[in-house]
């Protein structure tokens, strides 16, 4: 291990906690894989495991938990001599990260699957088990960075800012940050490949996984898999008809492409009727909103603020810039008011709130 000693020294500030147990949870991919190697230089008492979320008998599905992953993660378990273990965790996944996506679908909404999935499986089901088992931390390669002080402890954005992934993390609350490690988060991408191949570790060029992990190709067909389709009128939005549509389900908000309508521009969905069943669409100006409602919300501090009205950035999507925003606490739920227009902001998708690079908290796209 000399070289990863060589390789890392210096670059994360230990929590002066060697010798404590630290369950890493590893896909098989660079980051998971790297994350364990930093805490066992650091003194850890590694152990890796992997969540097994879809049935033996697809052996990949998209990157990351299938049997393929599970089989990358062993062998970087056996190239840094850490103990490994797979977590049978299909019926959980299947009833609430899969049927909510199908469910959701059929509601008319968007959802983000890797929100929920690191909300109830990850850092929920996954983590109590952890400790359960009698270890004291769990760790994951995502890109963010978590920071205690007097008032708790806060979750930051990445010092990486292409690869960030607080966005799928705002979930996260005061009781499952005291008991998670970030290691990755202090790195960039770059670095953590280089780093990798550099110590030798297997996965230093493995793929990155694809944002859906149980889905291979078009999310269309694995909805329809599932959810009754009832066709119906496409409409623009004078109510005029210009076609039929082959199920909700099948259609999101912003899609141009798909609908086999004949128009002199080009026409964006830009609202899902659950009520009479159409697909509204219209020109790509009708996609911009200045305001929207969000629930389910979560704030990371364990409260709400104490302002009823507050100023952040907001994002409604992973991919999508920060905007600035003044958020209404209104009980459960909350209004956002953009300063300038966004496009596409769907319901079922979360939008996340920020303090600079600290994450406030989210919620989900309602209205």
């Amino acid at each position: 291990m000399s070289k990863l000693k060589n390789s890392i020294r210096g670059k994360i500030k230990s929590k002066d906690m060697s010798n404590k147990k630290v369950a890493v949870a590893m896909s098989g991919g660079v980051d998971s894989s790297f994350a364990a190697a930093i805490l066992k230089q650091q003194g850890y008492d590694v152990i890796g495991i992997t969540h097994q979320i879809w049935p033996s008998d697809r052996q990949s599905f998209g990157g990351c938990c299938g049997l393929d992953a599970i089989e990358s993660a062993r062998t970087v378990a056996s190239k840094l001599d850490i103990p490994y273990y797979v977590i049978d965790l299909r019926d959980e996944f299947a009833n609430k990260v899969i049927g909510d996506f199908y469910n959701e679908y059929a509601s008319g909404r968007t959802p983000n699957p890797c929100v929920l999935c690191n909300k109830e499986i990850r850092f929920h089901i996954m983590l109590d088990k952890v400790l359960k088992m009698g270890i004291d931390f769990m760790a994951t390669g995502h890109y963010a960075r978590i920071k205690k002080d007097e008032s708790g402890y806060h979750l930051f954005t990445a010092v990486d800012p292409v690869k960030d992934q607080s966005y799928f993390l705002y979930t996260l609350g005061q009781n499952a940050l005291r008991y998670l490690l970030f290691p990755v988060g202090e790195y960039c991408k770059v670095d953590v490949r280089a780093r990798a191949a550099e110590i030798g570790l297997p996965s230093a060029t493995r793929k990155d996984s694809q944002d859906i992990c149980f889905i291979s190709g078009d999310y269309r067909s694995f909805v329809s898999q599932y959810v009754e389709l009832k066709p119906g009128e496409i409409v623009d939005n004078r109510g005029k008809v210009l076609g039929k549509h082959d199920g909700l389900a099948l259609y999101t908000i912003g899609q141009r492409h798909g609908m086999h309508i004949a128009s002199g521009e080009p026409l964006y969905v830009v609202q899902l009727d659950t009520v009479n069943n159409r697909v509204i669409v219209g020109n790509r100006n009708l996609l911009y909103r200045s305001k929207t409602q969000a629930v389910k919300i979560n704030w990371v501090s364990g409260f709400a603020p104490q302002q009823s009205c507050i100023n952040v950035t907001a994002k409604i999507r992973y991919k999508a810039p920060d905007s600035p925003a003044e958020v209404t606490v209104e009980g459960d739920k909350v209004t956002v008011v953009f300063k300038q227009p966004q496009i596409s902001v769907t319901p079922g998708q979360s939008i996340v709130f920020y303090h600079g690079e600290e994450v406030l908290g989210g919620g989900i796209i309602g209205s």
